[in-house]
């Protein structure tokens, strides 16, 4: 039972325990940073897994050569990547079965109302929301039940992966053991969500504004 809850508390603060992982599992870490990313980005249900932390986390150690950069950048990418794409599928799925009118607050309406934004302004949303955590994991599943052209949702969710996990990675690499971050590693997580986070903020108030203005212009 000990054995079985270090094993939870490892895969559940994987960014944390990256040191003990190398040693006791050594290659076997790059499956396991992809199955951490797959689940965190692929599950509405796992959006408490580590996602920004695990590949600042991943970076440091890269830095220290305990890791191969390249190798963590592909295999963490296609974890990203292939986890939106099963998220978008799972949604895909549920979406015509849940808006079928047997749930009194779930109206066809709805769903033709998601769908339109997604063709809209989904793929906004999909690269944005790769930097919001949490958000992250529901935006591609809405996208499924929303069903947001695939050909649409896969390029933008792409792009959202690579740059998401590039960023991240990178900043860890560069920047993750210079010793004032390495003393204070979870306000330097926090202070690169934050920044991250500033585009979609900024979208966000662009479109009250339109919103505020449109009707003094009609």
């Amino acid at each position: 039972m000990r054995w079985l809850n270090l094993l939870i508390d490892i895969f559940l603060h994987l960014d944390k325990h990256l040191s003990t992982v190398l040693q006791m599992f050594g290659f076997w870490t790059y499956a396991l940073l992809f199955f951490v990313i797959f689940m965190e980005t692929g599950f509405v249900v796992t959006p408490f897994l580590p996602g920004d932390s695990l590949l600042f986390a991943a970076g440091t150690f890269a830095a220290l050569g305990d890791l191969n950069v390249w190798l963590v950048w592909l295999v963490m990418a296609a974890g990203a990547i292939l986890g939106d794409t099963a998220n978008y599928w799972i949604g895909h799925f549920i979406g015509p079965r849940a808006f079928s009118g047997e749930i009194k607050y779930l109206k066809k309406e709805h769903l033709d109302r998601t769908h339109e934004f997604y063709e809209k302004h989904g793929g906004l949303a999909i690269v944005l929301g790769r930097f919001i955590p949490i958000i992250r994991t529901f935006v591609p599943f809405v996208a499924g039940i929303g069903a947001m052209t695939y050909s649409h949702f896969i390029t933008y969710n792409i792009v959202g992966g690579l740059a998401w996990v590039t960023l991240f990675l990178f900043a860890g690499y560069f920047f993750g053991n210079i010793p004032v971050v390495k003393a204070n590693f979870s306000l330097a997580i926090i202070g690169i969500i934050i920044i991250s986070v500033l585009p979609a903020g900024w979208e966000y108030l662009k479109a009250r504004r339109a919103s505020r203005r449109a009707p003094a212009g009609e």
